[in-house]
């Protein structure tokens, strides 16, 4: 089976020069907590969470009225072709540690998948809850409040 079988087509993307709150205001919107960064055309510039937001922008007492989402994305994306197969695409995701994957054709985004659509349609059962276990590994807190 073909990533491009069980990806999510219909998606909402930002671009690079949108706000933090316009960000957060979509992903409010959509329900979501992860949008493409997309150029005009659909050419993935970056992808930007939650939680980035929360890290790199509100934390480091940023304005996310005025602090732009190419300032907070990630900006090394890794994505996968539509053709790439299901099983190829759980490996990628273990081994970068990642829920998601924007699905890319000719360069263009087409799709994301989500960890979720691997589980949620009974593909890769074993291999999906194994890639969730490896990605989910949790991160030690660092100067916890006592």
């Amino acid at each position: 089976m073909l990533v491009k079988d069980i990806m999510t087509t219909n998606i909402a993307a930002l671009a690079p020069d949108n706000t933090i709150l316009d960000a957060a205001k979509a992903m409010q919107a959509h329900n979501i907590g992860c949008m493409p960064v997309c150029q005009p055309g659909g050419k993935i510039a970056g992808i930007i969470t939650d939680r980035d937001i929360v890290v790199r922008n509100i934390a480091n007492n940023g304005d996310p009225k005025t602090t732009l989402v190419k300032d907070v994305m990630t900006k090394n994306v890794i994505t996968v072709d539509v053709n790439t197969d299901v099983n190829v695409a759980a490996d990628i995701m273990a081994k970068n540690k990642v829920r998601r994957l924007p699905v890319v054709q000719n360069g263009s985004i087409v799709g994301m998948l989500a960890l979720g659509d691997l589980a949620t349609r009974n593909i890769l059962h074993a291999e999906a809850g194994e890639t969730l276990s490896e990605i989910s590994e949790p991160s030690k807190p660092m100067n916890m409040m006592q």
